[in-house]
């Protein structure tokens, strides 16, 4: 048998990647494509206590927060809105939300926590004085795409349920750089949903998540992630979420939208703030996400070396299976996840995930910063 060559050894590698990247289509997220929520026998409408917590907010809170306060829920429910040392007009448009709004509940803090970083202490006193069993989570900066928004989120409560993970997405804008803010926040999505369905849940969005404030002070809160000024939402959801007290919603009146970013910029520094709570992942979500990534890093340079070096023919072969596999994955993800505007642009933006990946790489080891907005 004549030696493999170099030209053949690239080419089986760019197969094996091929193959890597359509099972994470078909076995993954193929979950959340063709989700369907299951038939539930009985439905309980929960007392809820929406928590939010704003520094320096006063515009998101003046136009997000009628948004929650006004939802559509025939059983109880309470706003915790929680100022944390704001020093702009929060305070004021807060107090003239409480004379319309009995719902809401404010609470100010005038001091800064000393030794815990980040959003966990004012979320902490949220859940603190929250009145009720199921908590909901989301933003200042959030707005519920429905006044349906509370009931479809506690709904998916179920017998040994503590957990719901939403999607949290953004508003659709004129631009590249939304379409591009848009996007990576879907693909985030499609990955931690469709994980969640699998049974290996890791991560939840605080701008739109649900868990039990029992779960919450059973595992002494974020006591142990105190140190890191970020992983309020997806590191609390990495160390508590099981397979069997984890649900996922995916529904259109169950969502939250934010603003994107405006400048490339502020999105940068966004994301390269989010991407360092990843490395205090479990090993098991480390390596199934640094494969995918790995997967899809590896790809187009494998495929150019390939078409240049082996067999061209090959080479497009297997690129048309993947995008085959992965368009159709991805249209029928996008159209249940009102993304559905993006699916034209889906090659370029595979494409984009490449340089997405040079981009924030050095966010893994980049050590977290101490402000949380």
């Amino acid at each position: 048998m004549p030696p493999t060559n170099w030209e053949e050894i690239v080419f089986y590698c760019f197969a094996a990647v091929t193959a890597m990247l359509i099972f994470y289509y078909v076995w993954f997220f193929s979950r959340v494509a063709f989700y369907r929520p299951k038939k539930k026998v009985k439905s309980q409408q929960h007392p809820v206590s929406v928590i939010i917590c704003a520094r320096d907010e006063d515009e998101n809170l003046a136009r997000n927060l009628p948004g929650v306060l006004v939802q559509n829920y025939p059983s109880t429910y309470e706003v915790v809105a929680v100022n944390d040392n704001s020093v702009d007009d929060s305070k004021y448009i807060l107090q003239e939300l409480k004379k319309t709004f009995k719902s809401l509940n404010v609470i100010e803090l005038t001091q800064e926590a000393k030794l815990i970083k980040g959003k966990k202490y004012p979320l902490s006193i949220g859940i603190k004085e929250s009145k009720h069993e199921v908590l909901l989570l989301t933003d200042a900066d959030c707005v519920p795409a429905s006044e349906h928004w509370i009931q479809k989120m506690q709904d998916a409560y179920d017998d040994g349920i503590e957990i719901v993970i939403g999607y949290g997405a953004y508003h659709k804008r004129p631009g590249l750089l939304n379409k591009l803010i848009r996007f990576e926040t879907f693909h985030t999505a499609l990955q931690y949903l469709s994980y969640a369905l699998a049974g290996i849940p890791y991560m939840g969005v605080g701008r739109n998540l649900s868990y039990k404030k029992d779960l919450f002070f059973r595992n002494k809160g974020f006591s142990s992630i105190n140190h890191i000024p970020s992983g309020d939402d997806d590191l609390f959801i990495n160390k508590v979420a099981t397979k069997n007290n984890t649900a996922v919603i995916i529904d259109p009146e169950a969502v939250t939208r934010s603003m994107p970013k405006r400048t490339w910029k502020e999105w940068l520094r966004q994301k390269s703030r989010h991407y360092t709570t990843a490395k205090f992942y479990k090993p098991v979500h480390k390596l199934l996400l640094g494969l995918y990534s790995f997967a899809q890093f590896l790809f187009y340079p494998l495929f150019m070396a390939s078409l240049i070096f082996y067999d061209w023919r090959f080479a497009l072969g297997l690129l048309a299976l993947k995008f085959l596999v992965q368009g159709y994955i991805w249209y029928k993800a996008m159209n249940k996840m009102e993304e559905k505007d993006l699916w034209p642009w889906y090659l370029l933006l595979d494409i984009w995930m490449f340089l997405y990946y040079i981009i924030f790489i050095p966010a893994l080891w980049r050590k977290p910063g101490r402000n949380w907005n």
